[in-house]
């Protein structure tokens, strides 16, 4: 009983926001704007972490091609500014710590506002032909266009995002969130792409180098193929079994390959649960790159495998194979981009997954039984496919 009550109050906050956002969407529509003409300065809004700022890079991609003259510029978090580091599509980058992505409490009910108030004011004086909202569901963002007095605003048609935008796009829910954000430069631009660009990768000649030294330092050998495994995540319930990770070792090694286990720096006590006990203990590189410096590493790697997480579209974005274990996330929305044949998810095809629900099992599981269900044999078949080892 208390979970219908608890669910009936979401809901009717939830209504009683999208009204209070239409109406706010009515007033800012009414406020003078600039006249739109051709655009020549876009800002592009993106408020996510690591894996959804390189999924974002063939939209960058697209729109320097099709406007190559246009003065483009990112707003994104902090956390994730190193994801666009060397990137020549982005003119300029401007940080913002998005409420809500912040991944630390809310200093008070007005702080997200305030935010947007000293945000809009600074976004008004830099002369913003058109804003693109690439993440579909984030009325926030929109309202900061609005609020920007920026004519042009391009978004997806969702309830909450609507009320702010000039060009709404319908809406699909399973369509790939690459695919949404080069929609929304088709959109500006009015033309069509013969072929959706690739992701770019975040490395400079500096951490190409330092990639070379540290395969030296740790006496890795360049004749002998290379993998790597991610096994971390920001979400608990989207993690593979430590001891599932162990096992899979030991099958990449017994196929005569070199593994290096990859992890940011609080996950050291994850790779300790999967390291501890094997006879042939693997290379290890736990919180000492950068962003870059471990793309640059992956680029000297025959496959990374690992569950749906930042570093596995990193890897991606350099062009070695990937091997991507999704339970609870949309892999239809989230999965790898590229080509299929490279880039493999493997799922359990459990009946309530993909749940979206990512930092636990709705269904009480722990670990999360879509993730358990994934066999390592059914990872070794994967990688027998595609011809690793």
């Amino acid at each position: 009983m208390a979970s219908f009550f608890a669910l009936a109050i979401s809901a009717m906050r939830q209504r009683l926001r999208q009204i209070v956002l239409r109406l706010i969407g009515a007033l800012l529509q009414a406020l003078p704007t600039r006249l739109p003409g051709a655009p020549t300065r876009i800002l592009v809004i993106r408020p996510d972490h690591l894996g959804d700022v390189l999924l974002l890079t063939p939209a960058l991609r697209l729109l320097r091609q099709q406007l190559p003259v246009a003065h483009i510029t990112l707003l994104i978090g902090p956390w994730s500014a190193a994801a666009i580091a060397h990137n020549p599509d982005v003119d300029t980058v401007i940080t913002c710590p998005f409420p809500g992505f912040t991944r630390t409490e809310k200093p008070s009910l007005l702080q997200p506002y305030l935010l947007l108030f000293k945000m809009a004011l600074l976004l008004r004086g830099r002369g913003f032909d058109a804003a693109l909202v690439t993440r579909d569901d984030h009325w926030w963002g929109a309202l900061l266009a609005a609020a920007a007095g920026i004519p042009r605003r391009f978004g997806y048609a969702l309830p909450e995002v609507n009320p702010f935008l000039t060009d709404a796009l319908q809406h699909t829910f399973d369509m790939h969130v690459t695919a949404q954000s080069t929609a929304l430069v088709e959109a500006l631009t009015g033309s069509k792409a013969a072929t959706l660009p690739q992701l770019r990768a975040p490395i400079s000649p500096a951490d190409t180098a330092w990639a070379v030294a540290w395969l030296e330092a740790h006496a890795i050998e360049r004749s002998r193929p290379l993998a790597a495994v991610h096994p971390g995540s920001g979400g608990m319930a989207k993690l593979w079994p430590s001891s599932y990770w162990r096992d899979l070792i030991v099958v990449l090694q017994e196929q005569g390959l070199q593994v290096l286990v990859t992890g940011g720096a609080g996950e050291h006590e994850l790779v300790a649960t999967i390291v501890d006990g094997l006879a042939a203990g693997p290379h290890l590189l736990l919180g000492e790159a950068t962003i870059g410096q471990l793309a640059a590493l992956y680029c000297h790697c025959s496959v990374v495998l690992g569950v749906d997480s930042g570093p596995l579209h990193l890897a991606a974005t350099t062009g070695v194979q990937t091997v991507a274990l999704f339970g609870p996330g949309n892999h239809r929305r989230f999965g790898p981009w590229g080509p299929a044949a490279r880039h493999v998810v493997v799922r359990s095809g459990l009946w309530c997954s993909p749940c979206g629900v990512l930092d636990h099992c709705p269904r009480g599981t722990a670990p999360s039984e879509c993730m358990t269900l994934i066999s390592v044999g059914d990872v070794r078949q994967v990688l027998e496919q595609l011809r690793v080892g």
